[in-house]
């Protein structure tokens, strides 16, 4: 059993000491992981550099480092607060990296995970042949405004709207917008899904990582998520709730070539029981398959 006193824990020395004990208290308390990164390693080497103000991918030269009392304190508190009250890391260190970029983040919104982000770094190739002639693009439930905020990114030349129902989730993509310098071409909507745009606004891309969650696998989520804003998660008794309504409405937002990516997690089955009549292209990443789904707007107003 772990030793959690303070004489003991003031032996903790050296950084490759307290990611040693980080990784034996996530152990044995049995976190999860599923908010940047899948193991004990990777999230007690992300916290502890980032107590230390160390970059986080700059581990070797500090290994063998000491640390001074007050930095010992610190990676104890977030390692302490990681075990004690299951909250993910990045509510505990108010960031979160995806696809190179980082984000603001705390428990109005979820944790920016979306694979859409790496298909957004591919330009969406081969269904986008050229990034420089997407010139408009939505983001619906944008949550902390990741992906719209990738989007802009990538295809440079675009205007990008991006929509929440949660007043809290567009004070915080307002963060992240500000902080990526995109206020210019970056439009935040408060408001359901297409409701706030301005009307007969139509895009070259839409993209959505909407709640999906169904009612039974809400039951059975892991501690961790459950501090996460259940309006961002919970998508009905099949998880479809707002996807009907993305869908139904896509084709009359979308231009003659515009295509729609929908992420919907592990609810192909509940998506195909849905939508019988839907043959989407299924977008595959290095994290996710079968879980993402693109729609051209000829199949959508079909």
């Amino acid at each position: 059993m772990l030793d959690h006193s303070h004489a003991s824990r003031d032996t903790l020395l050296t950084v490759r000491d307290l990611i040693r004990y980080a990784v034996s208290r996530f152990n044995a308390a049995k976190l999860f992981f599923g908010h940047g990164s899948d193991n004990a390693w990777d999230e007690a080497v992300y916290l502890v550099l980032h107590a230390l103000h160390l970059p986080p991918d700059q581990l070797d030269p500090f290994m063998d480092a000491r640390v001074l009392p007050e930095e010992r304190q610190r990676a104890l508190h977030l390692i302490d607060q990681r075990c004690d009250r299951r909250l993910p890391a990045p509510y505990l260190t108010k960031e979160s990296w995806l696809q190179g970029y980082r984000f603001h983040v705390d428990e109005r919104v979820i944790v920016p995970r979306s694979p859409i982000a790496e298909l957004l770094m591919q330009h969406l190739e081969p269904w986008i042949t050229d990034p420089y002639a997407v010139t408009s693009v939505l983001d619906l439930c944008t949550g902390s405004g990741c992906l719209a905020i990738i989007a802009a990114h990538q295809f440079p030349d675009a205007l990008v709207d991006a929509t929440d129902i949660s007043q809290d989730a567009i004070d915080v993509a307002r963060i992240n917008v500000r902080e990526h310098a995109l206020s210019d071409r970056l439009n935040l909507h408060h408001g359901s899904l297409y409701d706030p745009l301005p009307a007969g606004t139509t895009y070259d891309l839409i993209i959505s990582n909407p709640p999906y969650v169904n009612s039974e696998s809400m039951t059975r989520l892991p501690e961790e998520y459950r501090h996460e804003p259940s309006l961002a998660l919970a998508g009905g008794d099949d998880g479809m709730d707002l996807v009907r309504t993305i869908i139904d409405q896509a084709a009359e937002h979308l231009n003659e070539n515009g295509v729609l990516v929908i992420e919907i997690g592990h609810e192909k089955h509940f998506f195909e029981e849905a939508f019988p009549e839907l043959d989407p292209i299924w977008l595959d990443t290095a994290e996710a398959s079968d879980q993402i789904l693109l729609l051209t707007r000829e199949q959508l107003a079909s």
